[in-house]
């Protein structure tokens, strides 16, 4: 994991920065006096065994930042258990903690204050856990599918073998013999498995579905507009709590709590997404074909008469009691797995029902639905994401002041928008590199020696660089490459590996995929955004720059774009870091691993110091303009792929969420409040302009 160090600026651009909008302004670091209060808080915190070390390094740097609240966002990105640093001030919250961790922290007094996330907070946190869940079950599938696939290939081998060998021993077949042998039928038995539900099923049985008691109305955390990409979402987050069926309601164990003046069963929620044939679908007036009686597996036509039970009776019971329903529509969408994106739009009334004769002559009922009045506007008419249409040619883009910030370096093109200055200017103060510049008195280490696959890394048992990575890959091959979880370091395939560059375990090598865009906004600078959706775990871009030793970074001007590489540090739990993992074998340079524990104190109090980072200040790529955000969507992930020397590892930034078209792409800068000083020593402050349900108010 790394710190990103110094002061990335509000303002990307030095040349039109304005000083109120300033992203990161230049860290000077603390005086003794400060360093020593932060001793004696640390000194508490240990005494009291609830909070790791904080204290960094206090008085000796130049440009200082601690990790806090980003090491919460890194390592929850896919909803991992973890303690919350000190250092966030008293009465602020940190962000993005796992459903598990205790909702505490120690101010600054050293006293503890109890701390609850907002809902939205714990509806991303929900998804994320399902998303690790999902992807750890691709990746159980992908290996089966790949034991069947190989055992298909060696069967095929094995028998053409012995087919030549008695071709061979008898040139002249007897008559009426058959020389031809047919190939072992396909292994299709469950081929397809549903990895979505296995996930479902595995937080329902860790008690990790959140909100598991039904509610009639609005669910706390999801607006109206929230999308899902698949039904087994809504189920992790309580928004509709089957799969499959398209009426979601409360039964008779609902009688006795506070609904108990209701006749049950009671509607909560329905699904319009195209499965009944008598649907009628005009955005605020809805009429809902109800449930049974048609073909699952076929035409999804109506093959029986529909019941006044179930789901059907609950609608009915609606109208009756005058009970509003979750109305969620269902597209069509190659961004999701399923195929659907699913999206919120309301609640709506039953304002009445009646049985007729269906298309396929079979009886059904029918339930007439309108929208309630007073909510936000429908977002999802033939529109797949909230916040405008994605351009599809230069031509259509609003604002453009460059067309490609890369000068053609990129294989896809990102342009500039600017709507928000007059006139509008364009980035201007860097020159765009798509990779790293070493300087001159930095050697970088011999390359690994690397695995002895060929073609493709298929086997984790027998690759070396899936062994470093706990005997198994990293990644999933599902939609082009996914990190199934975060980790302290990521170890990929390198340049003396046997496999090519198609290989899982080079994901984050393939450079962009995602067509990306830098705009300009309001107050917080420059910003970047995709056209395209981005898949939770999957990598969007590496933070490049010019790397070079910290001792180097010139303590007079103001760099804004210093991204310290702290994966040392992280690992081994120094300056409040939290660790993923205990005593994981990781090499600290092109030598033998070494194992790094947690009760070798000379480990964790020692290098507190980052000693490289990367300086993206005049040389950089599309990663210098993102933003910061107290609920990023973005998380930070150390990868080693040419050496393992793991102070020199690369800055990869990857997808925390399934990211819409559209939406801001932000990481949690890690500033703690009150931790940055100016010249004169005394503690400067900087509003956040996030716009997160839980902003801190204030970068630092």
């Amino acid at each position: 994991m790394m710190a990103l160090q110094s002061q990335k600026c509000v303002e990307n651009s030095t040349k039109f920065e304005a000083p109120e909008f300033s992203r990161r302004e230049s860290v000077r670091i603390k005086d003794k006096r400060i360093a020593e209060k932060e001793l004696r808080v640390r000194q508490r915190v240990e005494l009291l065994n609830e909070q790791p070390d904080v204290s960094g390094e206090g008085g000796r740097r130049k440009r200082i930042k601690h990790c806090y609240s980003r090491r919460a966002s890194v390592k929850n990105a896919h909803g991992e258990v973890e303690k919350i640093s000190e250092g966030f001030g008293a009465g602020d919250k940190p962000m993005n903690l796992s459903l598990e961790a205790e909702n505490r922290a120690v101010s600054e007094n050293g006293t503890a204050s109890t701390l609850e996330k907002s809902d939205y907070a714990k509806v991303k946190e929900t998804l994320r856990v399902f998303n690790k869940h999902y992807l750890h079950f691709v990746q159980e599938e992908e290996k089966r599918c790949g034991k069947v696939e190989a055992e298909r290939k060696a069967s095929k081998a094995s028998k053409s073998k012995k087919r030549v060998a008695r071709e061979e021993k008898n040139s002249k077949p007897s008559k009426g013999s058959k020389s031809k042998i047919q190939a072992a039928p396909e292994d299709t038995k469950n081929r397809t498995k549903r990895p979505d539900l296995k996930a479902v099923s595995k937080m329902m049985e860790a008690n990790e579905i959140l909100n598991p008691v039904k509610r009639i109305g609005d669910v706390p955390g999801i607006k109206v507009g929230h999308q899902f990409y698949a039904r087994a979402e809504m189920v992790a987050v309580g928004f509709h709590s089957h799969w499959l069926n398209g009426i979601d309601y409360m039964g008779q164990s609902y009688s006795k709590g506070e609904y108990r003046n209701y006749t049950f069963p009671v509607a909560v929620a329905i699904v319009l997404s195209g499965m009944y044939e008598d649907d009628l679908d005009n955005a605020d007036d809805v009429v809902y074909t109800g449930q049974g009686g048609h073909n699952l597996t076929g035409n999804k036509h109506q093959i029986q008469d529909q019941k006044m039970e179930r789901g059907n009776l609950a609608l009915k019971n609606c109208v009756e009691q005058h009970v509003p329903v979750r109305v969620i529509r269902g597209h069509e969408s190659k961004s999701s797995y399923t195929g659907k994106v699913y999206t919120y739009d309301g609640l709506y009334k039953v304002v009445k029902y009646w049985a007729e004769k269906g298309l396929s002559g079979f009886t059904v009922f029918k339930y007439c639905l309108r929208r309630l009045e007073g909510q936000p506007l429908l977002t999802t008419n033939q529109v797949h994401f909230t916040r405008g249409r994605v351009p599809q040619s230069v031509s259509e883009i609003r604002g453009l002041v460059c067309e490609d910030i890369t000068g053609g370096q990129e294989v896809l093109p990102i342009p500039a928008t600017n709507l928000v200055d007059d006139p509008p200017v364009e980035p201007t103060g860097f020159t765009y590199c798509k990779s790293i510049q070493v300087v001159k008195n930095v050697q970088l280490p011999n390359n690994a020696s690397g695995c002895n696959c060929k073609g493709m890394c298929v086997d984790p048992k027998t690759c070396g660089c899936a062994m470093l990575n706990g005997s198994d890959f990293p990644y999933v091959s599902r939609d082009g490459g996914r990190l199934i979880e975060a980790k302290d370091v990521v170890f990929e395939c390198g340049p003396k590996c046997g496999c090519g560059p198609d290989c899982v375990n080079r994901t984050s090598q393939r450079g962009l995929k995602y067509r990306l865009e830098v705009f300009r906004t309001p107050k917080k600078g420059w910003a970047v955004r995709s056209w395209d959706f981005i898949p939770s775990g999957a990598p969007v871009c590496e933070y490049t720059g010019t790397l070079m030793r910290t001792q180097d970074l010139d303590s007079v001007s103001e760099n804004n774009y210093i991204f310290e590489i702290d994966c040392l540090q992280t690992m081994r739990g120094l300056g409040g870091r939290e660790r993923r993992f205990r005593d994981v074998p990781v090499p600290t340079s092109i030598s033998e691993p070494t194992v790094i524990s947690s009760d070798r104190p000379d480990d964790l109090r020692s290098e507190n110091v980052p000693e490289f980072c990367i300086d993206a200040g005049s040389t950089g790529n599309i990663a210098r303009f993102i933003n910061h955000s107290c609920e990023p969507n973005l998380f930070v992930q150390c990868v080693l792929s040419s050496h393992h020397d793991i102070k020199l590892a690369r800055v990869m930034l990857f997808a925390a969420d399934n990211i819409p078209p559209l939406q801001e792409l932000t990481y949690d800068y890690g500033y703690a409040l009150d931790s940055v000083s100016g010249p004169d020593g005394k503690i400067q402050q900087m509003a956040c302009y996030c716009g997160a349900a839980d902003c801190k108010k204030r970068l630092f």
